[in-house]
């Protein structure tokens, strides 16, 4: 889930938790409106765990090398 499909999901489910007053048989939209504000919330941050964890160097390359920052091998 990217990070603008979560704050997407919070916008959505605030919306439907605070501004909705209508009612449906079935279905308590401000129970719903929660649901989406945490999955939201949820998906936010992983998203930025995994944003930051990709700008600190972890290209899941392992230990080997043969990088662009590698010196060239010697003949």
């Amino acid at each position: 889930m990217t990070i603008g499909s979560s704050i997407f999901l919070i916008a959505v489910g605030a919306i439907l938790r605070y501004a909705v007053t209508a009612s449906v048989s079935g279905i308590d939209l401000q129970v719903v409106g929660l649901i989406l504000m945490i999955a939201g919330v949820v998906g936010l941050i992983i998203g930025l765990f995994m944003l930051t964890q990709s700008r600190m160097g972890g290209d899941g390359g392992g230990t080997g090398g043969g990088g662009y920052g590698d010196p060239p091998p010697r003949a």
